[in-house]
């Protein structure tokens, strides 16, 4: 086993092992997605994608987990490519300032692609650290890549950064307002682009969802895509 996925297996366990006997809990979910779209670029190849998650919650504000789903673009990109999912490992702290409205998030995420890949080929497994701010209903997350950015050669050092609000109302009923910019390095890279989305979701009672959202990018070529998303949290 690499070195790298030694770290992603090492980032779950180190957060249980912190445990103890101190309270925490523990929550997930199961997702059917009409297109797994990933900062406004489609990983399935604009076909549907099943997704699930769990999340360990200590009471301190540390948190540990792991979330997958299937995908497409790397085989799509290369026949020769045998990878058909996407497995992340994720930690991170989060708390509030105080007692303000103001609440902060600082983490590590780990995005693992198992497969076979042909000789050559850049390693497609990445490392992000982030940090995150919320106010209320808005939030802002910076996204630093500690290695080479999904396989784009020459591209550690790549930033992102997300803006969002999610205003709720009704029973049950939230809608949702996002925007972010990613930052490419690497001659390899696509550079500069911007995407965003406007959606709106219905949760009930029994912890089953439905989501719908508008997304679209400023890349060239045809972008604009409807996801509709059926969940069950749990």
């Amino acid at each position: 086993m690499s070195s790298r996925k030694i770290a992603a297996a090492t980032l779950l366990s180190a957060g249980l092992l912190m445990a103890g006997n101190a309270a925490a809990e523990v929550s997930g979910s199961v997702t059917v997605v009409s297109d797994y779209l990933f900062r406004g670029i489609t990983q399935t190849n604009e076909e549907p994608a099943l997704q699930a998650g769990v999340t360990w919650n200590h009471e301190s504000g540390f948190y540990v987990g792991g979330w997958g789903s299937s995908i497409s673009w790397l085989s799509d990109a290369d026949p020769e490519i045998s990878s058909q999912v996407e497995l992340d490992a994720f930690a991170g702290y989060a708390g509030s300032f105080g007692e303000s409205d103001f609440g902060y998030d600082v983490g590590v995420n780990y995005y693992w692609y198992p497969g076979d890949y042909p000789a050559g080929f850049n390693d497609a497994d990445t490392a992000e650290v982030y940090v995150g701010l919320t106010y209320k209903f808005l939030s802002a997350k910076y996204w630093y890549a500690v290695t080479d950015l999904f396989g784009i050669p020459d591209s550690d050092g790549s930033t992102n950064l997300d803006l969002s609000g999610k205003f709720e109302f009704g029973e049950g009923w939230s809608t949702t307002a996002a925007v972010g910019k990613q930052w490419v390095k690497g001659t390899a890279g696509t550079g500069t682009y911007a995407f965003w989305k406007v959606g709106v979701d219905k949760g009930f009672d029994n912890g089953f969802g439905i989501g719908l959202s508008y997304n679209d990018n400023d890349l060239i070529g045809p972008d604009e895509t409807i996801v509709l998303a059926l969940s069950k949290s749990f």
